[in-house]
This record gives C-alpha cells, sequence and structure tokens, in this order.
C-alpha cells in the first residue's frame, strides 16, 4: 500500500495510490511540486512524468480521485463537477489514467485557487 501526502492551499490531505504502472511511475518521482490550475472542480498541474494511455482509462470519475492525463502530463485531483460533466460526477477533458484516490472529503479542495502551490510527497 502506497500512501501520499499533499498539502496544497493550508491543507494536507492522504491518499492510497492504486497499483497501476502510471501509480508507480509517479511515486517513484517523488517530491512533486508546482503550481495547481483549476478547471471546474478539478485542480491539476505539470509533472514529469511520461506515461501512455492505460487501458483502463476513463473520462468519469468518482469525487476524490487522483489521475493522470496524459495529454498534457499533468497529476489531476477531482473533487467535484467540472466544465464538462454530464450530471454531477467529475468528468475530464478526456481519457485519463486514475491512479489513487483521496482518503478525506475531497470537497474541501474548493477553497483552492489556480496559482497556489502544491507539494505531493511519500508517506513514510
Amino acid at each position: 500500500m502506497k500512501k501520499i501526502i499533499i498539502e496544497v492551499g493550508g491543507m494536507t490531505f492522504t491518499a492510497e495510490l492504486n497499483k497501476s504502472h502510471t501509480a508507480k511511475a509517479i511515486w517513484k518521482a517523488l517530491p512533486l511540486d508546482g503550481q495547481v490550475h483549476r478547471w471546474g472542480d478539478e485542480i491539476y498541474f505539470d509533472i514529469p512524468v511520461e506515461h501512455k494511455l492505460e487501458a483502463d482509462a476513463r473520462e468519469e470519475v468518482e469525487l476524490g480521485t487522483l489521475a493522470y492525463w496524459p495529454t498534457g502530463c499533468t497529476f489531476c485531483m477531482f473533487f467535484g463537477r467540472t466544465p464538462v460533466s454530464f450530471g454531477n460526477k467529475p468528468r475530464a477533458y478526456s481519457a485519463v489514467n486514475v491512479i489513487g484516490k483521496i482518503e478525506e472529503d475531497s470537497r474541501e479542495l474548493r477553497s483552492v485557487e489556480s496559482g497556489v502551490s502544491i507539494l505531493i510527497k511519500r508517506l513514510e
């Protein structure tokens, strides 16, 4: 079980990465930092990891999903509707590789604005 700590907007979240190839590549690259961009109820930032779409990649995800968007080499966190959502579920702009899930209530991320610093590191 690989757990990570996400520090963003003065908040700290714990998340668990799944066993996908993409999650393993991101784990190896930790720690990661940057400045987030906001797109509806999704925040994302560029990371120095390149990976292809996995067989189970998808557009519609659950609240609290952590994902990797291969098109932009970005780490994504979903906490509500995005501009392309059909209902109340989060939806990525295009297919993403699901890499894990936030353990706390991800809706708290709604207070995070574009430009805020983010740090993702291993939970040791």
